[in-house]
């Protein structure tokens, strides 16, 4: 796909807790086509210790508003910064990056799961999916119900199962503890979050034969495959995530079996 370098304009600022912030930016001219899984690389301006571009999940893309939202989980300078900003900022994007989810036909029944903030390219994964007529499952997990992000976006685009660690929201437990995993089995799984996470749902699609692929966050800088600093091993040798992923099958993570 043809990538841009764009100046989005802030539409508004959603401060969800104390550490995601939901951006929603917008453009004069409409938004180029972008894909479930894909990113965008951030210019960070105002902060003397950033100095590389930040990768940043494209979480859902609003067509009737043009608008795209990026999910941020302020947890260090440059991203702290980018939770300061206020509508009408602009911030400079280079878009659109990477690879995509593979999208089923539409009579496999498929399961989303997200950790953390790896529950960001779920959504628009889901949205697409239910524009094919699909009722996709979310599978995702927190710490505890305050770390839970985005549920009401989440339902509107298929059925929601959650677990957290202290149980104060959906099962106790993790992700891969839950027990619609223990029903009907599912065509096809996706997942984006901790790679602890997604080995483990890497290993449970594995022992039931389920094609899985995984959205991974390796540490990126470029974001187009010229710096080296992302590169995962896989069968087909060293990649680099941010040019041939970020999502991958999983059977070809040589690390991951």
């Amino acid at each position: 796909m043809k990538k841009y370098v764009l100046d989005l304009r802030v539409a508004s600022v959603e401060h969800i807790n104390e550490k995601y912030v939901l951006l929603k930016l917008t453009h004069d001219q409409k938004l180029p086509d972008m894909l479930p899984g894909q990113f965008v690389e951030v210019r960070v301006d105002d902060s003397p210790t950033t100095f590389l571009r930040r990768p940043i999940s494209i979480n859902f893309v609003d067509e009737a508003l043009n608008q795209l939202w990026l999910l941020v989980a302020a947890v260090g300078e440059g991203t702290r910064r980018l939770a300061r900003l206020q509508q009408g900022d602009t911030l400079n994007c280079v878009l659109p990056l990477g690879n995509a989810f593979t999208m089923p036909d539409s009579r496999k029944r498929v399961l989303l799961v997200g950790g953390g903030v790896g529950v960001a390219p779920l959504l628009y994964f889901g949205k697409r999916l239910k524009e094919q007529h699909m009722e996709p499952t979310f599978l995702l997990g927190a710490r505890s119900a305050g770390d839970l992000l985005l549920l009401d976006e989440f339902r509107k685009y298929g059925s929601l199962c959650i677990t957290t660690e202290d149980g104060t929201c959906g099962e106790r437990g993790f992700v891969t503890n839950h027990s619609v995993l223990q029903g009907e089995p599912f065509d096809q799984i996706s997942t984006c979050g901790p790679k602890p996470m997604m080995m483990a749902v890497a290993r449970y699609a594995r022992e039931r034969g389920i094609y899985c692929e995984a959205s991974l966050e390796n540490l990126m800088a470029c974001g187009l495959g010229a710096c080296l600093c992302c590169v995962e091993k896989t069968i087909d040798g060293n990649l680099c995530v941010c040019k041939e992923g970020p999502v991958f099958d999983v059977e070809r993570l040589s690390t991951w079996t």
